[in-house]
């Protein structure tokens, strides 16, 4: 998603002025009612972004898009996670679009900074414009849970990106994505790590799906063991009433001489010789968990892509990294997981943005 850089057009400008004063239609109650608290609307926001004094918790956010001038408008939140894809207004035309964000401490990695207290969205796209919005806690929705490394976590800085923070502009209203994905764990480190799994454990409720792809740091972790880690996180997902979902990890960018990847850098083999991805095929298969097969699907558009095209969905150009993804990388990579959550019907179509 391209960040606004500050600058704006004349339409723009007429778009903020107008929605300064015709915006009140959505604004609403504070998600803290308190008689000297303002509502949570337009004045709450600047022209490049918005923040709301809210405490942790889920929160549904509605906004109109649109002004006299043709305007295009994405909107990203907390630490950089794409929030509403970039959406077209014609010229003196307003659209409505919906999502539910989740505001935690730390708003990052579990294991990084607080961040800023409160809910913090950016106004992006070529032409932002934003006529409304209206900020209310969530009633109903249903949280998507990530347990996973730095191919999913929140990246605090460009031009990284994990395939979860790109994942909630791909979702609806009614969907949230909380994503405690950290750089750096394996299955051993994310079991015993307190302000990890000892952590979100107690945040699971009934009916959350939890999404576990844990395999790139298991670089020394035998097979039982990287097995019996991930039996305890799906028995620890289904104490807490949650339906687990194993993710097989992504590939790296190695290629064989052929144009194919390798069957060990690339396929997830570790030091040991424990072929990762088909442990974590094992584990679904025994324990009736559904199974996300990242790998074969990250496998088969990069080798489509070739050497060459594929640089682009990692960091070769910018970092010699054939490891982590770029924002498109991330965003390809999170519409693979998406049209998996919709074709297992792990989720409800009709909360779901397709194309």
């Amino acid at each position: 998603m391209r960040r606004f850089n500050g600058s704006r057009t004349a339409g723009s400008r007429v778009a903020l002025l107008a929605a300064l004063t015709l915006g009140a239609t959505l604004t609403t109650v504070p998600a803290q009612a308190h008689p000297r608290q303002p509502p949570l609307g337009l004045g709450n926001c600047t022209a490049t972004a918005c923040h709301f004094d809210v405490p942790p918790g889920t929160y549904d956010v509605t906004v109109r898009l649109g002004g006299p001038s043709a305007s295009s408008t994405a909107i990203s939140g907390e630490t950089r996670r794409s929030l509403l894809p970039e959406t077209d207004a014609a010229a003196g035309r307003h659209v409505t679009r919906s999502f539910t964000v989740n505001v935690r401490t730390p708003e990052g990695e579990p294991t990084g900074p607080d961040g800023t207290p409160g809910l913090d969205l950016a106004l992006g796209g070529s032409a932002p414009a934003l006529a409304g919005i209206r900020v209310r806690p969530a009633g109903h929705a249903r949280q998507i849970i990530l347990i996973g490394d730095s191919t999913v976590c929140d990246q605090p800085a460009d031009p990284y990106s994990g395939w979860g923070q790109q994942l909630p502009q791909l979702l609806g209203k009614g969907l949230s994505v909380a994503n405690y994905a950290d750089s750096g764990e394996s299955t051993v480190t994310y079991l015993q790590n307190p302000q990890l799994w000892a952590t979100v454990q107690p945040l699971i409720h009934p009916g959350d799906l939890v999404l576990v792809q844990l395999a790139h740091n298991d670089k020394t972790t035998d097979g039982t063991t990287y097995r019996g880690n991930l039996e305890t996180l799906v028995a620890g997902i289904r104490d807490k009433g949650g339906e687990p979902v194993l993710v097989t990890p992504i590939v790296r960018r190695w290629f064989n001489t052929d144009g194919t990847l390798n069957n060990g850098t690339a396929l997830l083999v570790n030091g040991l010789g424990v072929d990762l991805p088909a442990v974590v095929r094992q584990v679904a298969a025994a324990e009736d968990v559904p199974l996300i097969d990242l790998t074969a699907k990250t496998k088969a558009l990069v080798e489509s892509l070739g050497p060459e095209g594929s640089k682009a969905i990692y960091l070769y150009n910018e970092k010699k990294d054939n490891t982590h993804t770029s924002v498109h990388g991330a965003t390809v990579y999170a519409g693979l997981v998406r049209d998996e959550l919709l074709a297992q019907h792990l989720v409800p179509e009709g909360r779901v943005r397709v194309g």
